[in-house]
C-alpha cells in the first residue's frame, strides 16, 4: 500500500499532492517541475522523466487556476487525442462550396462535444498532440478540467490511471486497453460489425472475390477492429484473408492511401488498370479511400468499372468526390456528445455508479465508388450482424 504525505492547510488536513512533494520525491527544484510541465524541451530527459515518474507514483496533477484551487470546479471539460490533420484533404475541402467538407474524423467529434458542453453550461478544452509528449499532454489539460474524454491509446495508461483517480475520464474508441482501467466509462461503436457487413456487400451483392484490406498501424485499435470484420467476411464466404492487412499505413492520410492504390496496382505487374487482378481496394478510413480514387484516376482505372473503393468513417468529403465514397458511418458527434453526458453525470449525483459501456450503431452508405450510385444505405448496426 502506498502513503502519501499529509499537509496542514488552513487548519484542515490535505492528502492531495503538490509541486513540493513531487520536488521533493525527485530530488530536483520546484521550478524544475514546473519547467517539466510548462516547457518540457528545456529540462534534460533523464531529469524530465524522474519527475514525471515521482508525479505519476504521487498522483500529482497540475493545478490549471486559481478557480479551480478554489472551488474545486473550473466549469471546463477537455479532449485528449492525437492529431489526425491531413493537409490534402484540408486543401481539397477549401475548393468546395461545402462549409462542412473540410471536417475530418476528430473534428466531428469535437463538436458534438462543444454542443453537448454548452448544453450543460461547460466549456470545452481541447489538446491536440501537444509538444512534449503524451505525459505533457495529460499533465496540460488534467490540471485545468473537470473531467475529460481521451481517444484510446492517446496516453499512457500509467497516466490515465492517476488521472482518474481525481477527475472523471471517458475512453472513447477501440476497446478497454487494459483491466487497470476498467473503472472508466468508455463509448465505441460498432466497427467490426460495420466492415463485416461492407464486405459481405461487396461479395454478395457484387459478386467480387478479390479483395485488399489497407489497414492502419498495429496499436490503432479502430482499425484492427475493422479489419477483424473484414476477415470474417471473407472467411464466411470462402475468400482467402490473411492474418494481416495487404498494407498497412501509419498516418491514415490522403496521401497514404494515394501509395497504397499505386502499390496495389504495381503489384499486379504490367498491364492497364482494368487487367490488375484486385477487384475492390477496402480502406480503414475515408481519408485514405479519398486519396487512392485520385491516385486511381491518375494511373487510368476506372472506379468502380475497374475496381471497387471503399472507406469507413462517413466524413463530408466523402460524398462530394467523384465517385461518390462508399463507406461505413459512424456516428462521431454523438460519440463527443454521449462523452459530455457521462462525464456530466459522473459529476453530479452518478459519481459512484457502475462504469458504463455503450456500443454505438454504424450504417453502410452505398454510393458509386462500389456500383451502387443512387441507392440508399443498408440500414444500422448496432452489434449484431444485419442481413
Amino acid at each position: 500500500m502506498r502513503f502519501q504525505r499529509s499537509r496542514e492547510t488552513g487548519g484542515r488536513v490535505s492528502t492531495t499532492p503538490t509541486v513540493y512533494d513531487v520536488a521533493e520525491r525527485s530530488g530536483v527544484s520546484i521550478a524544475t517541475v514546473s519547467r517539466v510541465y510548462r516547457n518540457p524541451d528545456s529540462v534534460r530527459e533523464k531529469t524530465r522523466e524522474r519527475v514525471l515518474a515521482a508525479a505519476r507514483e504521487l498522483g500529482y496533477v497540475p493545478s490549471g487556476n486559481a478557480r479551480g484551487l478554489a472551488s474545486r470546479s473550473t466549469g471546463v471539460l477537455g479532449l485528449c487525442f492525437p492529431d489526425y490533420s491531413d493537409p490534402d484533404t484540408e486543401t481539397e475541402a477549401a475548393d468546395t462550396d461545402d462549409d462542412h467538407a473540410f471536417m475530418l474524423y476528430s473534428d466531428q467529434i469535437i463538436r458534438g462535444m462543444e454542443r453537448a458542453a454548452r448544453r450543460h453550461g461547460y466549456a470545452l478544452l481541447i489538446a491536440a498532440s501537444l509538444k512534449g509528449g503524451p505525459e505533457s499532454l495529460v499533465a496540460k489539460v488534467a490540471g485545468r478540467v473537470d473531467g475529460f474524454a481521451v481517444l484510446a491509446r492517446t496516453v499512457p495508461t500509467e497516466d490515465l490511471d492517476v488521472i482518474s483517480r481525481r477527475l472523471p475520464v471517458v475512453m472513447l474508441a477501440g476497446p478497454r486497453e487494459s483491466d487497470h482501467l476498467d473503472h472508466l466509462d468508455h463509448i465505441e461503436v460498432a466497427n467490426e460489425d460495420g466492415q463485416r457487413e461492407l464486405t459481405r456487400h461487396l461479395i454478395e451483392d457484387h459478386g467480387l472475390r478479390r479483395l485488399v484490406f489497407v489497414g492502419g498501424e498495429e496499436r490503432a485499435p479502430d482499425a484492427q477492429a475493422r479489419f477483424r470484420g473484414y476477415q470474417e467476411a471473407c472467411r464466411a464466404a470462402g475468400l482467402p484473408a490473411g492474418e494481416e492487412p495487404d498494407l498497412r499505413a501509419e498516418m491514415m492520410t490522403q496521401a497514404e492511401g494515394a501509395r497504397a492504390a499505386d502499390a496495389l496496382l504495381d503489384r499486379a505487374g504490367p498491364g492497364d488498370g482494368a487487367s490488375a487482378p484486385v477487384q475492390a481496394m477496402l480502406f480503414a478510413n475515408d481519408q485514405m479511400a479519398i486519396g487512392a480514387l485520385h491516385a486511381l484516376e491518375r494511373r487510368g482505372v476506372r472506379v468502380p468499372d475497374d475496381v471497387a473503393v471503399t472507406g469507413f468513417d462517413g466524413i463530408p468529403l466523402g460524398r462530394l468526390v467523384r465517385p461518390a465514397l462508399t463507406t461505413v458511418r459512424q456516428p462521431m458527434r454523438q460519440l463527443g456528445e454521449e462523452a459530455v453526458e457521462l462525464l456530466v453525470r459522473r459529476l453530479g449525483e452518478e459519481r459512484d455508479r457502475e462504469p458504463v459501456d455503450l456500443m454505438l450503431p454504424v450504417d453502410v452508405v452505398r454510393r458509386a465508388s462500389c456500383g451502387c450510385a443512387g441507392r440508399p444505405a443498408h440500414g444500422d448496426l448496432s452489434g449484431a450482424e444485419a442481413g
